[in-house]
């Protein structure tokens, strides 16, 4: 398929794509922007979720690696939960075909609305890791961890826009990690199974590279203001944008699903 875009349309795109990877990184949800756009310019849903990926890809690549720079790395741990949810998203992104407008819609509004609440809730009472061998406090909780990560790879082969929810509900909530480690982990799990998504989706012929390329500058351009932003003012900063993008979400997709 070929579309023909013109020199504004690309600059929204990557002006899109620059916000979008800002909020990616920080919290989640950048999706619900950059998927919007792309049908708005005239491509068609398959093609707009396939093509997104390859902006969510480099925007993880640039994360990962800016992270890494400033002594932000598990890799052992960050690969074993990474890996569990490459078989989740292999099947989600071939299940992605069917996909339905409406229910789309609400089922991710009501997704988000537990995650929010899930992370508030005695948010204060449970005692957060700052070393990653202290991450978890009990193996049980790690196992819960690597279990639900399959669950996260369907849903983000599926749908991706607000996947990051999710990861940030697991690995803060549930396996104790401080915000700025959340995200040290996110951004590597995002970056594995989307592009194990992203390759099935080629494979289908669904992604418009250049198009994809041109979001992929704004979104690497976000990712890497947001992984500065993330590690320079802490937890703290993390966790308003996170509040701030997810409520906004939630409402957002449960106007648009009457």
């Amino acid at each position: 398929m070929v579309i023909e875009l013109e020199l504004l349309d690309y600059a929204l795109l990557s002006l899109t794509g620059a916000v979008a990877g800002f909020v990616n990184v920080m919290a989640g949800g950048g999706s619900l922007l950059t998927l919007p756009i792309m049908v708005f310019l005239g491509l068609p849903g398959p093609f707009a979720n396939g093509t997104n990926r390859v902006a969510i890809s480099i925007q993880n690549v640039v994360a990962v690696a800016g992270f890494a720079r400033n002594g932000y790395a598990d890799i052992k741990l960050s690969i074993r939960l990474a890996l569990c949810t490459v078989p989740g998203a292999v099947i989600g992104a071939f299940a992605a075909t069917r996909l339905e407008g409406i229910w789309f819609n609400r089922v991710l509004a009501m997704v988000m609305i537990c995650v929010l609440l899930l992370m508030i809730k005695k948010e204060r009472k449970r005692p957060i890791a700052t070393k990653p061998e202290d991450s978890c406090d009990s193996i049980k909780h790690m196992a819960w961890g690597h279990i639900l990560m399959v669950g996260v790879g369907f849903y983000g082969g599926f749908i991706q826009a607000g996947v990051g929810f999710l990861i940030m509900a697991v690995l803060h909530r549930l396996m104790g990690f401080d915000l700025i480690r959340v995200n040290m982990h996110k951004v590597f799990i995002i970056l594995v199974f989307t592009a194990t998504a992203l390759v099935t989706f080629a494979l289908n012929d669904q992604v418009l590279w250049k198009v994809g390329f041109v979001l992929a500058l704004g979104n690497a351009t976000g990712a890497w203001l947001a992984t500065h932003i993330a590690i320079r003012k802490g937890e703290e900063i993390i966790r308003v944008i996170f509040y701030i993008a997810i409520t906004a979400m939630a409402v957002h997709l449960l106007m648009i699903a009457k």
